[in-house]
C-alpha cells in the first residue's frame, strides 16, 4: 500500500464483534485468562499490552516500513526506552549540539549520573562525526534531523555508515520530518522515533511517544521496557494518535506549502537578519535535505533585528500563531525557545551552538497562508 493508505488501514480492521470499522477503545486493565497463566493473545494486564495499543503499533510500523513499532506515553519516555535498550553504564552516547531541550536535560541529568558519558558535537559536520567516533567507543549515535529549532540537516546514511563501522547503534529523532517526509530505517538507523503528541497526532490534544525499528533482540526489549517501567499510553491517548495519523498525508502536504511561503516571507523581510528552513536554497544543509526527505516540513525559526526583548515581545502580537509551546498540530504556534522549549540548555551553551537568544520559532499550521503572513506582518508593525 502506498502511505496514505498505510496511514488510513494499517493495523486496523471491523471489530469483528459488531462490525464497527474504527478500532475501539479497550479501557480494560485486566483481561480473563483461560486458565491460570494461559491467556488470550496474549492479553493479561494492560501494562503490558493493550488491543488499542496493538493497533496504534502495528499502524506506526507501517509508516516507517518497519517489522516492529513501540508506543509510549510521551516522547521522552520513548527517548529514555531507547537508551534504556541500548545503552549501559559506562557507555557513550554521541549526540548533536542542537537538540530538543527536554532530550539533552534527559541525557545530562538523568544518563550522566549514572556513569553513562554524553558528547555533543555538529552532526551535520561529517568530519566532526568521524573524529568522535574515533576518540572513544560510542554505544549510540542520537541525532535529529532537521533539528530542533535551528533546522540543521545531518546526512542520515553517510552518519549511520560511519557509526556502524565503529560498533554504534544509530537512532534519529523523526518527529519534525514525520514518516510521510523521511524515513530514517530505509537511510541506515536502528531507531526510528516520534514525539507522537506532534504531527502523528496533529491536533494538540493528547500525549504519546512512539519508537519503530526492525532488530527483533531490541524491539523484545523495548516492550519488556514497556511493561516493567510502565510509560505507557492509554487506550484513549492510542485512540487519537491512531484517528491523527489517517490525516497525516494530507496535514503535512498543507504544513510544508504553508512553511515554504512564511520562510519565502520573512527571508524578504527587511526586520529579519535569519531564516532556518531546508526549503531555502540558502540554508547549509538544502542539498542534503532534499535528497533524503520528500519536502521539507512544517517547521521555521527566524532571528529578529533588534533587541532579545523584541523577540519576545513579537511572539505575544501575533493572533494566529498562538504563543505556546509544542508543534505539529493543525494550528500555529509561535515561541521563543531560549526563555521556553530550551530554557533548560545553560546559556552558554546554548549560544555555543548557534542558538541565538532572539530566536523565534515557527510550527507553521493548515490554515490560509495569506492570513498567517497577515498576521506576521501585523506583529512586526508592533515591534
Amino acid at each position: 500500500m502506498r502511505f496514505g493508505t498505510t496511514a488510513v488501514h494499517a493495523g486496523q480492521s471491523p471489530d469483528p464483534t459488531t462490525g464497527a470499522i474504527m478500532t475501539p477503545l479497550f479501557c480494560s486493565s485486566t483481561y480473563v485468562q483461560e486458565y491460570p497463566a494461559v491467556v488470550k493473545d496474549g492479553y493479561d494486564y494492560s501494562r503490558g499490552k493493550n488491543p488499542t495499543r496493538t493497533a496504534l503499533e502495528s499502524n506506526l510500523a507501517a509508516l516507517e516500513g518497519a517489522r516492529h513499532g513501540v508506543a509510549f506515553a510521551s516522547g521522552l519516555a520513548a527517548i529514555h526506552a531507547v537508551a534504556t535498550a541500548a545503552v549501559s553504564p559506562g557507555d557513550r552516547i554521541l549526540c548533536g549540539n542542537d537538540l530538543y531541550g527536554g532530550t539533552l536535560r534527559l541525557f545530562r541529568r538523568l544518563f550522566e549520573p549514572q556513569g553513562i558519558e554524553i558528547s555533543v558535537i555538529d552532526t551535520s559536520n561529517l568530519s566532526a562525526v568521524e573524529e568522535a567516533l574515533k576518540q572513544a567507543p560510542v554505544s549510540l549515535v542520537w541525532l535529529e534531523t532537521p533539528t530542533n529549532p535551528l533546522l540543521r540537516i545531518t546526512d542520515l546514511a553517510a552518519v549511520c555508515k560511519l557509526a556502524h563501522e565503529a560498533g554504534a547503534r544509530v537512532a534519529c529523532d523523526n518527529t519534525f520530518a514525520t514518516p510521510y517526509l523521511q524515513n530514517p530505517l530505509a537511510l541506515g538507523c536502528d531507531f526510528a522515533v516520534h514525539s507522537a503528541t506532534k504531527y502523528l497526532g496533529g491536533h494538540s490534544d493528547v500525549i504519546s511517544g512512539a519508537i519503530m525499528l526492525n532488530d527483533d533482540a531490541l524491539a523484545e526489549k523495548l516492550h519488556f521496557v514497556q511493561m516493567a517501567v510502565g510509560a505507557v499510553p492509554g487506550p484513549m491517548d492510542c485512540f487519537l494518535v491512531l484517528r491523527g495519523i489517517k490525516t497525516l498525508h494530507i496535514r503535512m502536504e498543507r504544513h510544508c506549502a504553508n512553511a515554504k511561503r512564511v520562510a519565502e516571507y520573512l527571508a524578504g523581510h527587511a526586520r529579519v537578519s535569519k531564516v532556518h528552513y531546508p526549503g531555502l536554497a540558502s540554508h547549509a544543509g538544502h542539498e542534503v535535505a532534499a535528497r533524503q526527505m520528500s519536502d521539507f516540513g512544517g517547521m521555521i525559526s527566524f532571528v529578529l533585528k533588534g533587541s532579545v526583548e523584541d523577540g519576545m515581545k513579537f511572539t505575544t502580537k501575533t493572533k494566529l500563531f498562538a504563543l505556546a509551546e509544542s508543534l505539529g498540530g493543525v494550528e500555529s504556534l509561535i515561541e521563543h525557545p531560549p526563555s521556553m522549549t530550551h530554557a533548560s540548555i545553560p546559556a552558554e551553551e546554548r549560544r555555543a551552538s548557534g542558538l541565538d537568544d532572539g530566536l523565534i520559532r515557527l510550527s507553521v499550521g493548515i490554515e490560509d497562508i495569506d492570513d498567517l503572513i497577515q498576521d506576521l506582518e501585523q506583529a512586526f508593525a508592533q515591534v
